[in-house]
């Protein structure tokens, strides 16, 4: 699409991939972007590449601006492939003076690319270079989420490059949070959060210590991907803390998946005890909402209530990938159950109440099972169960106390 200007002499540079869907597991339905930036001083300054396949796109906006061998440092913040893919290309194309990056960033590029004699210039939190009138610091920020992640700072223009922190996967011809709408911009940024960061929280917390001790305020945030945050930095800082704070609404789901509609009958009336207590919830069949959209709802869920039928003396395998999924993301403050209906063996209740259990969610009783097609009396005992997991959900909102949660 061509090279945009943020501010004189800085630009992105980067590449829209429109036709993304999946993500390493992540549903992305609106493509994503692959931003990188470039800045003009006495050292022109190049920040990340892109995903390999779109290299041609990267050194074209580039050529729009300066030729691409003037080109003096580059800047790897993060080494997945989606943003380093190109590096091999791009250090040939423009031969660096210095190739900055991280100590594990230097370990990384040369386990992936096997190329030690690259300039690398690697330096650590606290560390600033000096481009000419601008000078970038530098800070570390492993985990965030691969060990070699780190942020750049543009101290004079307030400009943070901040790798795959603050992002969207979300491609638009729009570079701007000012230019697209905001309601849609902070349910992309949640489902990121949801289903990228959520697990490093602790981490995030700190990072944000980290920024107000050394007063960094930023007045431009670029992430390497979806839209650069110019006018509500603000808003998704504070998003941010409050996401990395686990914080719950009143909101129940009921996570599910059907054989013969026994179990899908099951989570209606839970849901309906949910309601008689005040409180809100959504039925999410798996096999109608992908996994990284249900993360995304679990973000600010106070109850989660999982069901399943038996299946070869487990649980259906949506089921089982969707604990999968949420127990590497590690979702914290959370009260639920599991139920579901069963033939003859009916070991599913059980298994999804164990991982439940060792993802520090707190179990309001052993589980529902319910033998083939439930009858009023078991749909009673289904209302019941909706109103006891509220009734601890809510609990735990009055007290205070958050199962699995950290200080």
């Amino acid at each position: 699409m061509g090279p945009v200007q943020i501010k004189e002499d800085i630009y992105w540079v980067g590449a829209l991939d429109w036709n993304i869907r999946d993500f390493h597991g992540y549903s992305t339905p609106k493509g994503t972007t692959y931003n990188a930036y470039l800045v003009l001083d006495e050292k022109i300054t190049l920040f990340d590449t892109v995903k390999k396949t779109f290299k041609n796109d990267l050194i074209e906006s580039i050529s729009r601006i300066v030729d691409p061998r003037r080109i003096d440092y580059l800047v790897v913040n993060h080494v997945e492939m989606d943003h380093s893919g190109s590096v091999p290309e791009i250090v040939e194309l423009i031969g660096p003076e210095k190739l900055v990056c991280s100590p594990m960033g230097k370990k990384a590029l040369i386990d992936h690319f096997s190329r030690e004699d690259w300039p690398y210039h690697v330096v650590e939190t606290g560390h600033q270079l000096k481009l000419g009138k601008r000078t970038v610091s530098f800070f570390e920020t492993r985990m965030l989420h691969w060990p070699d992640s780190m942020m750049s700072y543009l101290t004079e223009d307030r400009l943070l490059f901040s790798n795959d922190a603050f992002g969207e996967h979300w491609a638009t011809s729009q570079r701007f949070d000012d230019e697209v709408d905001g309601g849609e911009l902070f349910a992309h940024a949640a489902k990121y959060y949801a289903n990228i960061l959520l697990l490093y929280s602790p981490l995030v917390r700190k990072l944000l210590a980290n920024f107000a001790e050394a007063r960094i305020e930023p007045a431009i945030i670029a992430p390497d991907h979806g839209v650069i945050w110019r006018k509500d930095v603000a808003g998704i800082v504070s998003a941010y803390d409050k996401w990395s704070r686990q914080e719950s609404l009143r909101k129940a789901l009921v996570i599910y998946d059907t054989m013969w509609h026994a179990t899908a009958t099951m989570a209606e009336a839970i849901g309906e005890g949910l309601k008689q207590e005040g409180l809100d919830f959504k039925l999410l069949n798996l096999k109608c909402n992908h996994r990284s959209d249900i993360m995304t709802e679990v973000l600010d869920a106070s109850a989660l209530i999982l069901g399943s039928p038996t299946i070869n003396n487990g649980m259906m395998p949506v089921m089982a990938d969707m604990l999968t999924y949420m127990k590497g993301l590690r979702p914290i403050g959370k009260v639920g159950a599991a139920f579901g209906s069963y033939g003859w063996s009916g070991e599913a209740v059980k298994l999804i109440s164990e991982t439940m259990r060792e993802m520090n969610i707190g179990l309001v009783g052993d589980g529902l099972r319910v033998k083939y097609c439930p009858k009023k009396q078991d749909l009673d005992r289904c209302v019941e169960l909706g109103r006891q997991v509220a009734r601890a959900a809510i609990g735990l909102e009055s007290s205070g106390s958050r199962p699995g949660a950290t200080s």
